[in-house]
C-alpha cells in the first residue's frame, strides 16, 4: 500500500489548474442586494366583498 502521494509533474499541473479556478470563494453578496422592496398595494374592495348568493351559485348548492 502507498500511503504516502509521490509528486510528480502531472499532478501539481492539475493541482495548480484546481487551485486556479476552485482557490478562492466568491464575493459575498449583501442581503440589499438579494431583496427587493416594493411598497404595498392598495387594497381592493371589491376584492373583500362577501356575497353568500355568488359563493352558493359558484358551488353549485
Amino acid at each position: 500500500m502507498q500511503d504516502e502521494k509521490q509528486p510528480d509533474a502531472t499532478s501539481d499541473g492539475s493541482e495548480a489548474l484546481r487551485k486556479a479556478r476552485f482557490g478562492a470563494l466568491p464575493e459575498r453578496i449583501l442581503l440589499e442586494d438579494m431583496v427587493e422592496e416594493q411598497p404595498p398595494q392598495p387594497r381592493d374592495p371589491s376584492r373583500d366583498a362577501f356575497d353568500p348568493d355568488e359563493v352558493s351559485v359558484r358551488n353549485a348548492l
